[in-house]
């Protein structure tokens, strides 16, 4: 069986970036500018209209329905971890209290 990402919690950290936790645990912190093309991610360019996003089916949506599919998002965090470890940033994982106490 094939692991299917889906975002199970989203924060705002400024500007366009958003703090996404996965449904295995791991989580990054995405620029969200490189998606902002097109019809409907107009709106999204403003910053308080980018900051309306919610969770909803596995991926972040915003009220005019844009999202960014859920495996695009997984596979861009994967990247960026696999980029700071290859630049020598911590390889260590963080551990969330909900995976410290075997969530």
């Amino acid at each position: 069986m094939t692991f299917l990402p889906s975002v199970i919690r989203a924060d705002y950290r400024g500007g366009f970036r958003i703090r996404l936790t996965f449904n295995d645990q791991s989580g990054a912190t995405l620029d969200f500018r490189p998606w902002l093309n097109g019809p409907v991610f107009e709106p999204l360019k403003d910053p308080s209209y980018f900051a309306k996003f919610f969770v909803e089916g596995g991926t972040v949506t915003w009220p005019n329905g844009a999202d960014v599919a859920p495996e695009t998002l997984y596979d861009a965090a994967r990247e960026r971890f696999s980029r700071r470890r290859r630049h020598g940033a911590s390889a260590k994982p963080r551990v969330t209290r909900a995976r410290a106490r075997g969530r």
